[in-house]
């Protein structure tokens, strides 16, 4: 990047104190500075990755190594920020949260194990708190929890307004928040490996398309976080469906039928909300489109997410989930995939370089090696030589070349100011 590009760049941040600009520091949180991440006072780019399964593997001292070694070869390839599950609710030994307030004290050390071995390989690490779908209990468990105490509750969207259910889900927000760490010792509150906490995996509100319902339920639990833990990132997990604040992007950006309850403009602007996200699965929204036409869909899908994020929103926009199966008829080697991931990639690192607010993305999923049963198409092992680790280790040294021309920029501007230049 020229350095009149990163000089820009530098104006905007100084310019934007952010939500948290004043309190930034060099304490090693990622924090927000207008649409950008920063880290120490320099610009953070989030080239990373999806691995929901880490906790659980991190639980069985058989498959630790697992966890080990995914992190380290993220490491090796540049990768900077992990995403993962700090849920696990009913449904067993296995369960993080057997019932409400009781939990499972080895699950919990599982997740102890991938903080500390995400902080030895520097990685950040975003954490959900619950998930939207059935799998690994969701919001139908907590539901199901708040019935079995004589609660009268009809459909799982009641999750949002049931009080019983709410206080289930605050009182899980405050034992992880609170947590510490058995490793390291540091309060998960405390800790800078945590770079953002998540509401929710894809909230979905499909029985209220007015997306009221979601968003009081946001501004409630985005403000109860805040209530305990004041230096964290706080984002809302949506997939960046477009509603009822935005009929024309609702009408014009959306897959058809994926109205959902959830809004994307609205529901950023929940207070408490740091930052945008966006999913991307052109492959699963849009099954009857050739490979072409999803690039086209995935192309003008980011494209509006981040002239909303910079125009509407004025925060940064993390895309934090996207990929592309293998599995699908049709498909073989690598180069479809690569293309979803050169699209998205591309996308991030235009809005980056010039100063806008698409600040990284995570591919789905991370797997090590012997993982096979994890495998879902989406799955990416970079310790075997395919062609789509050499795109990720690209798109990071590409950041990462931008995070160095801001340094120098921001050295120089110093320096120049110093000299009593205007």
């Amino acid at each position: 990047m020229r350095l009149r590009g990163a000089l820009a760049l530098l104006l905007l941040l100084c310019i934007h104190g952010g939500r948290q600009g004043a309190a930034a520091g060099r304490d090693g949180f990622v924090r927000v500075q207008g649409t950008r991440f920063v880290l120490n006072g320099n610009p953070f780019f989030a080239n990373g990755f999806n691995a929901y399964w880490l906790m659980s593997l991190g639980a069985d001292p058989a498959q630790r190594g697992k966890v080990t070694s995914a992190l380290g070869q993220a490491a090796a390839a540049g990768l900077s920020v992990g995403r993962t599950w700090a849920f696990s609710d009913g449904g067993g030994n296995a369960a993080l949260q057997y019932s409400p307030g009781r939990y499972n004290e080895n699950t919990f050390q599982g997740l102890d194990f991938v903080l500390s071995e995400a902080r030895k390989h520097g990685i950040k690490m975003i954490l959900s708190l619950v998930n939207s779908y059935d799998s690994f209990g969701g919001r139908k468990q907590y539901v199901q929890w708040a019935r079995e105490q004589g609660q009268s509750i009809g459909s799982d969207d009641e999750f949002f307004t049931n009080p019983v259910v709410k206080g289930f889900y605050k009182n899980h927000i405050k034992t992880v928040l609170t947590r510490v760490n058995t490793i390291t010792g540091v309060a998960y509150k405390d800790d800078p490996t945590i770079m953002a906490w998540e509401l929710m995996n894809e909230p979905r509100c499909p029985s209220d398309l007015s997306g009221r319902t979601l968003q009081s339920w946001i501004a409630e639990m985005a403000a109860h976080v805040k209530s305990i833990d004041g230096a964290h990132l706080l984002e809302a997990g949506l997939e960046g469906f477009y509603g009822a604040s935005t009929p024309s992007r609702a009408t014009a950006a959306n897959p058809s039928g994926y109205q959902l309850g959830a809004d994307f403009v609205a529901n950023n602007r929940a207070p408490g909300i740091d930052f945008a996200t966006v999913h991307a699965y052109p492959d699963q929204w849009l099954p009857g489109l050739d490979a072409p036409s999803q690039l086209r869909f995935l192309g003008a899908w980011l494209d509006a997410h981040v002239a909303d994020a910079r125009g509407a929103l004025r925060m940064p926009l993390l895309v934090a989930e996207f990929g592309r199966s293998r599995r699908d008829p049709g498909i073989s080697g690598d180069q479809q995939r690569d293309a979803v991931f050169g699209t998205v990639y591309g996308r991030v690192y235009e809005s980056a370089r010039a100063g806008g607010p698409a600040a990284g993305a995570l591919f789905w999923q991370l797997l090590a090696e012997g993982m096979d049963s994890y495998g879902d198409g989406y799955e990416v092992v970079l310790g075997q030589a395919s062609s789509t680790a050499g795109v990720i280790a690209k798109q990071s040294r590409r950041l990462q070349g931008l995070a160095r021309a801001f340094a120098r920029a921001s050295k120089h501007k110093q320096g120049h100011t110093g000299k009593g230049g205007n």
